[in-house]
């Protein structure tokens, strides 16, 4: 009975990690910076697509960038699983979800940049990339180990936060160009 009572009040172990808010800021940001100019150069060069348009691409595209950016990792008892917003469609980026009995290794592979990325993958050979960007990294491979007992001591994020630092300084700079060209074509067009 004991026993019983003690399974019963256990509640689930569920753990969720989000991408990192540096570079979720970041890439929106860069987003934005390259795409806010284009409206106003169309306007005053008088290009065949109309400004409206391009907000209305712009807007869309934002809402595609933001949705992709809000992925979520939970792991559980049972597994680990990537998530997206109800609202994003799964055309854009569909989730996976894999149970720790199915999990047979942790493999790593190269990028075309040379970068190192890691994939789980299961009993049939198929293959689940391994989030490296969300905040609490270290703390979600420990409980990957935990879960798999796969030696995760070797796994690092893909990307560290400085670059993403490096990346918003040079953001930050296209906005001051942007904002050159944006007053330069209201200007010409006005």
């Amino acid at each position: 009975m004991n026993q019983l009572t003690s399974q019963t009040n256990q509640k689930p172990e569920v753990s969720v990690f989000r991408i990192s808010p540096l570079i979720r800021f970041t890439l929106l940001s860069l987003y934005i910076a390259l795409t806010i100019p284009l409206p106003f150069l169309a306007h005053v060069t008088d290009a065949p697509v109309p400004p409206v348009l391009l907000w209305m691409g712009i807007a869309l595209g934002a809402i595609a960038v933001y949705g992709a950016l809000s992925e979520r990792v939970i792991l559980d008892n049972q597994g680990i699983q990537v998530t997206y917003p109800k609202w994003f469609p799964q055309f854009f980026r569909k989730g996976w979800s894999l149970p720790w009995t199915e999990v047979k290794e942790l493999k790593m592979r190269t990028t075309g940049q040379g970068g190192i990325v890691y994939y789980f993958l299961n009993n049939s050979g198929q293959g689940f990339l391994l989030p490296m960007r969300v905040v609490g990294f270290a703390k979600m491979v420990k409980l990957v180990e935990a879960k798999t007992g796969i030696d995760t001591q070797d796994v690092r994020p893909l990307a560290q936060p400085w670059m993403y630092l490096i990346l918003l300084v040079f953001t930050l700079i296209l906005f001051l160009a942007d904002s050159w060209t944006i007053w330069t074509a209201v200007s010409l067009g006005g």
